[in-house]
């Protein structure tokens, strides 16, 4: 049994490596993401800066090293879907049922509200019967199921979207707060 003694922190682009080592068995041998091809330590360092302007980025980090991740990435491109993300989460598989996921949610969610942000929305491999149950713990409800939409490891792969709301929708609604003013705010305050 691993120990449970893990912090949740912002991940960094110096971070790229550890993160791809979580990430790479994904790739590899499941059809939990849809890509297909490993990216290079370089092409995950510029994910993860780009995702950490807008939005957060964690890491779950034991002595071991980290053990997993979570962020969230624009819903959309176009600027009325500021206020959606889509949420996206791995732990080491060594590490799963020790709680990671659970802790990088919850500090995830934590992030997000202090950013304004009032949709997540989650994209997962159909079947996937832990990450949906997973979600429902959550609170993310059934939103859609497209059929057939991926192709990997020789099989055709079903998706469905998972969505929950964290907070009313106003009229007008605040403004989404960026990562980068959230941190400066942050820093500020201490």
């Amino acid at each position: 049994m691993k120990s449970h003694d893990i912090n949740i922190r912002l991940a960094a682009a110096d971070d790229a490596e550890e993160l791809l080592r979580v990430y790479r068995p994904y790739v590899e041998e499941t059809a939990v993401t849809f890509e297909i091809t490993v990216p290079t330590a370089e092409e995950f360092r510029a994910r993860i800066e780009n995702i950490l302007k807008k939005h957060p980025y964690l890491a779950a980090v034991s002595d071991h090293g980290i053990t997993g991740y979570a962020y969230a990435a624009p819903f959309k491109g176009r600027e009325a879907y500021d206020w959606a993300v889509e949420t996206t989460i791995y732990v080491d598989r060594e590490w799963h049922d020790c709680g990671i996921g659970t802790a990088l949610y919850q500090e995830l969610e934590r992030w997000l509200s202090a950013q304004n942000i009032l949709n997540l929305n989650a994209c997962i491999t159909y079947p996937n019967p832990d990450s949906i149950r997973f979600h429902r713990g959550f609170g993310y409800r059934d939103a859609a199921r497209f059929t057939k939409c991926g192709y990997k490891l020789g099989a055709w792969h079903d998706v469905v979207w998972m969505e929950k709301i964290l907070g009313r929708h106003k009229n007008p609604p605040k403004p989404v707060v960026p990562m980068e003013d959230l941190i400066r705010q942050m820093n500020a305050g201490r």
